[in-house]
């Protein structure tokens, strides 16, 4: 599989593409005036306590109040408190938690009222962005994620990604990972550090140990509802997420962002520096490589599938609705149920595209065409699952419902990625309502009149629509002959297919259009 990333950078942000074998599989948009990036700490302060939720809410400078659940605390949250009490009270000196003493895990049947009260300042970090009309989601059990470690302070487990099945491999990187972690932090081993040595998995740890003493060092002067600490841009995280061997190449289409992102993957990748190219071209980057065209295909109500079936796609606040319609699709060599089943596989293709694609999370439910052969069913959910293995996003998927019906979970923590693929009819201006047709030759005449009296141009050529044209030349006296009669010259008429109906233009015979 050939995977190549297409970054496309403007003066409102970034957008990210990601290619495998020429198709889109995942576009990322990343604002410039985005302060609440998933991996964010800020300083909170707690508002409001909600019992009844066990939850709280916060104040980090969002229009509303960020949502932070007693589960979210983290079991270490006393710890971090105590962390945070200590250094804004400027009584201990050094960044680690070598000498630290680390409190009692929480109560994980505890309230939220035991643990924080109001007006308490606690660091939080988001754990989802802003989405409709809520505000951020917060988690206080801080980490620091890089390539291949996530650095999680106040704890000494070493956790590793059920993805690396090798119990050998499993056993090296804990050991590696043991000798040189600092006390007091725990670590999560990453998919991407299967097969790495011991100098890149350092190295990442050093990186990780140097974020977190940046952020105790800005936490003594730190504002409440203010970020003490920010991730990455969106281009560096993905990067630093996605990027592997498979990848070709990575194409920007700004120097200054080009050097950047050059410099980063030299630093965490140097032997894949090479695979980052910056795009000459005066054709706009997206629409070089298609993918201008492929968005406006795969977003919308609307999905067409190479064989002639379709998804309808409907999103509500609750939940994300697929129907699968085989449409056009004949069974002509095959029976129903065999022609259900291959409509219902190659949907599920482009459902596990379309999920990543969009972002779409929260829950999906997904109406396949029916089959009655409980075998065609669990293949079709065996196929739909394997087919989301590729999906980085956490997700769980429920076998067929008696309805037929199929139920995706997929985590959430970022908005839904929105394209509109409907354009501003040029006619109306999007008011659904054009001028009167019946004085659309009034208006024509009046300006040749202006044209040809008051201007005394001569030669000039009428461009309209292919109907009006038929409409002005009908007839033995046409609408044309009465012109010729009333001007004293013969007026050219032309035919424009891609006018709208009530469109018209005057062209001089110096070929120019005549601006009215």
């Amino acid at each position: 599989m050939v995977k190549e990333l297409i970054i496309d950078s403007s003066p409102s942000g970034v957008t990210i593409a990601l290619i495998e074998d020429k198709h889109l599989v995942e576009l990322h948009k990343e604002q410039i005036n985005n302060n609440y990036a998933v991996g964010d700490i800020y300083l909170g302060r707690i508002k409001k306590i909600m019992p009844g939720l066990n939850a709280a809410f916060v104040d980090v400078g969002y229009e509303k109040d960020a949502f932070l659940h007693y589960f979210d605390l983290g079991p270490q949250v006393q710890s971090l408190i105590k962390l945070t009490k200590i250094k804004r009270n400027g009584s201990v000196n050094g960044t680690l938690l070598d000498n630290f003493k680390l409190e009692e895990d929480i109560n994980k049947a505890g309230k939220i009222s035991e643990v924080v009260n109001k007006n308490l300042v606690l660091p939080v970090q988001i754990a989802k962005e802003p989405i409709s009309t809520k505000g951020p989601r917060l988690s206080s059990d801080l980490s620091i994620a890089g390539r291949y470690i996530v650095l999680v302070p106040f704890s000494n487990v070493i956790s590793i990604s059920k993805k690396i099945k090798s119990n050998t491999e499993r056993n090296r990187l804990k050991k590696i990972i043991e000798s040189i972690k600092p006390k007091n932090f725990g670590v999560i081993i990453r998919t991407v550090s299967e097969g790495k040595g011991v100098a890149e998995l350092q190295k990442d740890l050093l990186d990780s140990v140097a974020k977190w003493e940046s952020f105790i060092k800005k936490l003594p002067d730190a504002e409440p509802s203010k970020r003490v600490w920010g991730e990455m841009d969106r281009t560096s995280t993905l990067i630093r997420d996605i990027l592997s061997t498979d990848f070709t190449n990575v194409y920007v289409n700004d120097t200054n962002l080009f050097e950047d992102i050059r410099s980063y993957v030299h630093e965490i990748s140097p032997e894949m520096e090479k695979i980052v190219k910056v795009y000459k071209h005066k054709e706009p980057i997206f629409e070089h490589f298609g993918i201008e065209k492929q968005i406006k295909n795969a977003f919308g109500k609307t999905v067409n599938l190479a064989g002639g079936a379709y998804l309808v796609v409907e999103h509500t606040e609750a939940l994300h609705v697929i129907d699968v319609n085989s449409g056009n699709r004949t069974a002509s060599k095959e029976n129903q149920e065999e022609n259900a089943l291959q409509v219902n596989k190659e949907a599920a293709k482009e459902i596990a595209r379309q999920l990543r694609l969009r972002d779409m999370g929260g829950i999906v439910v997904i109406d396949f065409i029916d089959m009655h052969k409980p075998a065609n069913r669990k293949m079709l959910f065996d196929h739909l699952r394997d087919l989301m293995m590729l999906d980085r996003a956490k997700h769980t998927i429920l076998p067929p419902s008696k309805f037929g019906l199929v139920q995706i979970t997929r985590q959430r923590v970022r908005p839904e990625m929105n394209i509109v693929t409907s354009e501003k009819c040029p006619t109306c201006d999007g008011t659904g309502e054009i001028k009167a047709s019946i004085v659309l030759m009034d208006d024509i005449e009046n300006n040749l009149t202006y044209i040809l009296q008051e201007q005394n141009e001569k030669n000039i050529t009428l461009c309209v629509h292919p109907y009006i044209e038929a409409y002005i030349k009908k007839g033995l006296i046409s609408l044309q002959w009465k012109w010729f009669f009333k001007f004293g010259q013969r007026i050219k008429i032309k035919a424009v297919p891609s006018y709208n109906l009530t469109e018209f233009h005057f062209i001089s015979s110096k070929d120019e259009e005549i601006k009215l």
